[in-house]
């Protein structure tokens, strides 16, 4: 006996497969047979009755649908769960090309749509649906699904629709509980919202009626399987050398550092790059909501928040995380965002022997990063002064590197500050880059340069003391853009 053969009679249930139902709704019954002593003369097999009459679109996932249906009652769930997934796939493609041969051959499919329908069913009980040729594209980076009609990618900083879709909102919600039931979390009317991640690290966030008023919706943001490089950065005019040199000498020398951009500029991905630096001989501690870093270090601890239970208990914040993390005798803190009252006990440990801290903050400039900073501190509910508040900010962070998504899709980090002081009742800081923006070309492209602030930073003399040198002239803004051009 073959393999193909061994593996079919594995996973097919050793009862006798049901009798084909009708293809679509009004179809009749197959004949049942006659008594033995009759013997009849053989019949011709029933053919399913006429397809009724609705757009092909509509025709096509009915088929789908059912062909799904008959694949769950045939397949042994329990083979299913200890077999590998080729084989396993390998077999699911089988049994769906024979249902579609004893069943659909007057189906309005031609050879194409059958092998789509093939691959579409493997998706279904393998993976996550109509999404995973998007998951498997490595051009999208982000997927967001408006409702089960309506899909849209981000290739390269623009959005396009796609031609994927659900068969209803039943279907795109069974989808979305497979993804959140899978990292341990739920999505109901009681909780209607909540953030998930994919194997690979994607960031998924879902939220369903009675929030979302035409049905679930459900967006992805994808990232990398081989996480970008500082390098690569510098290669997509992100910054320049000169920049990467800096960004590099001040994680080396462990300086409190804030990623600050709007939603989708790069923050995430900025992390990612910057924790390259981190010397491996460091106990590096990560915080995140939903876990999304990609640090390479082997000495990791991963930790992520949990919501609360169905009866409103168990929930562990962010806040509760960092100050756990204070005991676990962290090099550097790295939190994935700060949104809340957490920002108090993070700049507390920057402020406390944890040198080196890393975290990145929703604002539109280094000065709104700053003012974030000071209303999340007074959600923690700390009561001091205004101006020794904003005294305690400039002690615990070095270095704002504010990271901006242009018209055009591109990234850019468009300015590194550092912060230098007080003075009066205000945070000084001062511009050691900036990219400034001269014009957009006939295809909509973003013209610019990068421009040195000719200022040498403060921090110098602590990399210095560190054995970290700063190439010659790299703040000169002369020889900066000389070096661009």
């Amino acid at each position: 006996m073959g393999l193909a053969d061994r593996l079919h009679r594995e996973i097919l249930r050793a009862a006798p497969a049901p009798a084909p139902r009708a293809a679509l709704a009004g179809a009749c019954p197959a004949p049942r047979p006659a008594p033995q002593a009759a013997r009849p003369a053989p019949q011709a097999p029933a053919q399913p009755a006429p397809l009724p009459e609705q757009p092909r679109e509509e025709s096509y996932y009915a088929i789908k649908a059912q062909i799904h249906e008959r694949l769950v009652d045939r397949l042994d769930l329990g083979a299913v769960e200890t077999l590998p997934a080729d084989l396993l796939g390998a077999e699911i493609a089988r049994l769906v090309e024979r249902i579609l041969a004893e069943e659909y051959r007057a189906a309005p499919l031609n050879a194409v749509e059958r092998a789509q329908i093939v691959r579409e069913v493997q998706d279904e009980v393998l993976g996550l649906g109509p999404l995973e040729p998007l998951l498997q594209d490595p051009t999208v980076n982000d997927i967001l699904v408006n409702n089960y009609r309506m899909v849209f990618v981000e290739r390269r900083g623009k959005l396009e629709r796609v031609q994927t879709r659900f068969k209803d909102d039943a279907h795109l919600r069974k989808i979305i509980d497979r993804i959140v039931t899978r990292v341990g979390r739920r999505v109901d009317e009681s909780s209607p919202m909540v953030d998930a991640r994919l194997e690979d690290g994607s960031r998924v966030n879902a939220i369903i009626p009675p929030l979302a008023l035409d049905g679930p919706s459900l967006s992805i943001r994808r990232f990398s399987r081989d996480p970008l490089e500082l390098d690569d950065l510098i290669g997509f005019g992100a910054l320049t050398p000169g920049m990467g040199e800096v960004l590099r000498g001040i994680v080396r020398a462990r300086l409190n550092i804030i990623v600050s951009g709007g939603t989708g500029s790069g923050k995430t991905t900025m992390l990612n790059c910057l924790s390259r630096f981190v010397p491996h001989d460091e106990r590096v501690v990560t915080i995140e909501d939903a876990a999304e870093l990609q640090l390479k270090q082997e000495h990791v601890v991963r930790l992520e928040t949990r919501p609360a239970n169905i009866e409103g208990l168990g929930e562990v914040t962010a806040r509760d995380l960092v100050r756990n993390c204070l005991r676990m005798r962290p090099d550097r803190i790295i939190v994935g965002e700060v949104r809340g009252a957490e920002v108090l006990d993070m700049l507390q440990a920057m402020n406390t022997g944890h040198d080196g801290s890393l975290t990145t903050i929703h604002a539109n400039s280094p000065r709104d990063a700053l003012m974030r900073l000071e209303t999340m501190v007074a959600m923690a509910g700390l009561s001091i002064s205004t101006e020794s508040l904003k005294r305690y900010i400039a002690s615990a962070v070095d270095v704002i590197l504010q990271i901006s998504r242009q018209s055009d899709g591109s990234r850019k980090m468009v300015s590194i500050q550092e912060i230098t002081g007080m003075e009066g009742d205000a945070i000084t800081m001062q511009e050691l880059f900036r990219f400034r923006q001269t014009g957009v070309d006939e295809r909509g492209k973003v013209l610019g340069h990068f421009e040195a602030g000719g200022i040498r930073p403060r921090f110098s003399a602590r990399l210095e003391a560190q054995g970290i040198t700063l190439g010659a002239g790299l703040f000169d803004p002369a020889l900066a853009r000389e070096a661009q051009s």
